[in-house]
């Protein structure tokens, strides 16, 4: 038996399988190694002689990435990349990828279920019914959609199809996202707005800004301060972008509406985080990206970068520019 053309390294994967992957890489003379690591020390054994990487949850820092010596690059299966340390695989010569447009229809639609579940107090009433209250009483108040103002903190894929859906109920969309020309936000029949005066102005506030130095804690104590008291937040984006102790104690002051969240900057949730059992705090289990067809598609298109790189072709998707 001929030795493999390529060696190929999953870091971690929470999928029952890797079939498709491995369907891909093996088709063009890869071995695929599945590991399941997460720790400096795992991975920099697991990683040994790879000459691409797809990963999951894994952090590959600056220490992980200055042991390959002969990798091309890294796919991450997702959108956001905060886990790899893309200056320094930048430095080395790797390209970082992601997966950016595989779940935008299922994130957006997450998205948008959150602002009515918080909007029309859902899960207030439900709860309700199941202990014998049959009133809506409890839920007051509770406004009109159509004519309110949708936020929006970063108007990429995701961010533009929110929008859009949104306007389907006749809610009106201002947005924030200054790596974008005016002419985006027209195309999208948006209103450009500043972060403070978005924040001031919105009914709903949805994040969808990738995580990073700069928007780590994005929303803090003083960006909650400037919401109005009738105001819910969203986040399906990243955890990192809200400070959870500074939302929990809004949100217990009354300071703005409701919130709800798809995404925690430490996952699972701790069981002693203050944003357990509020009744305006609606959180679910970073579940927003997930469908049995944005799965599958996930692992596809990943397998596919991955192929890419290690036929020395030009990647869908980099994150980074190599000179």
């Amino acid at each position: 038996m001929s030795s493999p053309r390529f060696r190929a390294v999953i870091t971690d994967a929470d999928y029952p399988d890797v079939a498709q992957e491995r369907a891909i890489l093996e088709g063009i003379g890869a071995e695929l190694v599945r590991e399941h690591v997460k720790d400096e020390a795992g991975l920099i054994r697991a990683l040994a002689g790879a000459e691409v990487i797809l990963t999951q949850y894994a952090p590959l820092t600056a220490r992980v990435l200055a042991t390959l010596d002969r990798c091309k690059g890294i796919v991450r299966y997702g959108v956001g990349f905060d886990t790899v340390d893309v200056p320094a695989a930048t430095k080395r010569g790797i390209y970082v990828c992601n997966v950016p447009d595989y779940g935008t229809d299922e994130v957006s639609d997450h998205a948008i279920t959150l602002l009515l579940a918080i909007a029309r107090k859902l899960i207030v009433a439900a709860e309700g019914v199941q202990r014998g209250v049959w009133s809506v009483e409890p839920l007051k108040p509770v406004g009109r959609l159509r004519g309110r103002a949708l936020g929006i903190i970063g108007l990429g894929r995701i961010g533009s199809l929110t929008a859009a859906k949104a306007q389907g109920f006749g809610i009106r969309v201002i947005a924030h996202d200054p790596a974008l020309p005016a002419s985006a936000f027209a195309e999208r029949n948006v209103t450009p707005v500043g972060l403070d005066e978005l924040l001031q102005t919105a009914d709903y506030v949805s994040i969808h800004a990738p995580l990073s130095a700069e928007t780590r804690h994005l929303i803090g104590e003083r960006a909650l301060r400037l919401m109005k008291p009738s105001a819910f937040l969203i986040n399906t984006a990243r955890g990192g972008l809200v400070d959870a102790d500074a939302l929990a104690t809004a949100l217990r002051a009354g300071e703005i509406a409701g919130a709800a969240l798809d995404v925690m900057e430490t996952e699972p949730i701790a069981r002693d985080s203050a944003l357990l059992g509020l009744e305006n705090c609606i959180i679910t289990p970073h579940a927003a990206w997930y469908s049995d067809e944005a799965a599958a598609a996930l692992q596809r298109l990943a397998g596919e970068e991955a192929a890419r790189l290690l036929l020395g072709q030009a990647p869908r998707c980099p994150v980074n520019t190599l000179s």
